[in-house]
């Protein structure tokens, strides 16, 4: 088996989650089977517990995993579904270590980082990259950090066994405006840091941004030829990815570089493969294909669509959202422009709802009473004025409380989230979440069916009757206030087109006689990727476009 490892110097985001994912893409395309874990160093045990803020989006897996975004980026990038086991954490290793010996199985040995930390990094690799072709091994954090050393050497003892093992380490390189020259040596520095722990770059990836893509071919191979110098390997193994305006053309940037054939060829540099005789031609691949619609794409109809969310200040919580939304666009032909709106400047009067420029809105998932009233406004004058609007998991919730307060006249009608003690609680918090203690992993997560009410706006969305979507929530619509009320809420224009089968759940809610009033419990985002659009977006953009 083949193990790539992937790391990361200089600065933090730099991007080796789509790096990484463009790799396990082009290897895919190939023919070779492929799998992707995501080493994260925090002794978190997984991202759930994490505040978007400050880690971004956490990512949900279709058997419950809350994990790295970065896992998102596998998925949007590849054909594959990745599991809870595909992110590793710290955390994770340590308890794995903790309770081994608990439980007596070092008999009586003192546990120190090599070798019971390190063989536990190195088992838990082996274990979840068996019965693959290739393995690629994204090591989060920079080299130099305290925290990833265990990785690292992990990685490192792994070279030892395995010939079959190669290290691609991402760095970048500033641009100094005042005199117009990209600066090598944080890169050489880097490098030095990731040899002195024993580690040999078989490849440098080199990012830079906007400010530097002016450059002449003849500086980049000068800047190249002196990072191979410092770095020992021959210019062939510096790859230069510039930033790009869309991350979905690296993988074209690769295989025009023919970096696939030079990487295969090094990593079974001691056996012949089949596979390499027949690799795809980068003017072949799905990726240039890709890259020539992109291109193209802002000479399409504009349409701009409005997020009203309480995370809008790092874009990263949102992630696959907006990446669903690109998809979709790209699907309907249209160059769409995204609108972020904190939902808190509404609540407090600082953004009125009609001011908000855009033909659709979505209200997306979140967690808290921060910003709920700012989004019940949004909503309740999208629904008066006919304007298309999706809510998401929270979205929702609020949907169906201010259908609830506005239509059905129910003032009271509220989350037992946001008020514990209200009288009326349309959204009350899932049974089997009431006992619960921990926090962490315990929410409704995953996938779920759904079972879909023929001759609705969700059936023809989906143009099937039952469908499995990714879940993440505590709370749920009130089915004892729904049974009560089933038939006044009907009669007022709202259906319950999507349920779970097993327990009854509300799964999808729309409005009649309006162009698109559509809520989901579950998270479509999680399930879109470029070469697939969800069709709920597909569809929201299709509607906006014929209205526009």
């Amino acid at each position: 088996m083949g193990l790539i490892f992937i790391t990361g110097g200089v600065i933090s985001s730099l991007g080796k989650g789509v790096i990484t994912a463009s790799i396990a893409s082009i290897l895919e395309e190939i023919g070779f089977k492929v799998t992707v874990l995501k080493l994260d160093p925090y002794l978190n045990v997984d991202a759930g517990t994490m505040n978007p803020f400050e880690h971004g989006e956490v990512f949900v897996t279709f058997d419950g995993g809350e994990t790295d975004l970065d896992i998102g980026h596998y998925e949007r990038f590849t054909n594959i579904y990745f599991s809870k086991k595909n992110n590793i954490t710290s955390g994770q290793i340590y308890l794995s270590v903790i309770e081994k010996e608990r439980k007596g199985e070092f008999l009586g040995q003192t546990i120190q980082f090599i070798p019971h930390v390190t063989n536990e990094i190195k088992q838990q690799i082996f274990e979840r990259t068996k019965n693959y072709d290739l393995g690629i091994v994204e090591i989060g954090g920079t080299v130099g950090d305290m925290e990833s050393l265990p990785f690292l050497e992990a990685a490192r003892q792994i070279k030892i066994h395995n010939p079959n093992t190669i290290f691609i380490h991402v760095t970048y390189l500033p641009f100094i405006t005042n005199t117009g020259e990209i600066k090598t040596k944080p890169t050489q520095h880097s490098v030095r840091e990731l040899r002195s722990i024993g580690i040999q770059p078989d490849f440098l990836i080199l990012r830079r941004d906007e400010h530097s893509l002016k450059m002449n071919s003849n500086a980049i191979q000068e800047f190249k030829r002196k990072v191979a110098l410092f770095s020992n390997l021959t210019e062939d193994k510096i790859i230069d990815v510039p930033s790009q305006k869309y991350t979905y053309f690296i993988p074209y940037i690769f295989l025009k570089n023919k970096f696939h054939k030079s990487l295969l060829k090094i990593l079974f540099r001691n056996k012949k493969h089949a596979k390499l005789i027949n690799i795809v031609n980068y003017k072949e691949s799905k990726w240039t294909k890709l890259r020539n619609i992109l291109l193209n794409i802002r000479n399409q109809t504009k349409l701009s669509v409005t997020i009203v969310g309480k995370y809008t200040k790092l874009k990263d919580s949102y992630k696959s959202l907006s990446e669903a939304l690109f998809h979709s666009s790209i699907e309907n032909n249209v160059n769409l422009n995204i609108n972020w709106i904190d939902s808190e400047k509404i609540e407090l009067n600082r953004e009125l709802p009609k001011s908000i420029a855009a033909s659709g809105i979505i209200i997306p998932g979140g967690f808290g009473t921060r910003g709920i009233s700012g989004k019940l406004k949004v909503i309740k004058w999208a629904r008066e004025n006919n304007i298309p609007i999706l809510g998401i998991c929270l979205g929702l919730q609020l949907m169906f409380i201010e259908f609830c307060r506005n239509v059905l006249g129910i003032k009271e009608a509220d989350s037992r989230e946001f008020n514990p003690n209200t009288t009326i609680p349309v959204v009350e918090l899932l049974e089997n979440q009431k006992q619960i203690t921990k926090l962490g992993g315990t929410m409704r997560l995953g996938n779920y069916k759904c079972k879909i009410l023929p001759h609705t706006l969700a059936y023809e969305i989906y143009k099937s009757q039952e469908v499995e979507e990714r879940h993440r929530h505590r709370y749920e619509v009130n089915l004892s206030f729904l049974e009560q009320n089933r038939e006044k809420i009907y009669q007022n224009g709202l259906i319950i087109s999507g349920t779970n089968p097993e327990t009854n759940l509300v799964e999808i809610i729309e409005l009649r006689n309006h162009p698109f009033f559509l809520g989901v419990q579950f998270h479509p985002e999680f399930n879109s990727r470029i070469f697939k659009p969800h069709p709920i977006f597909t569809y929201f953009l299709k509607i906006i476009k014929n209205i526009t």
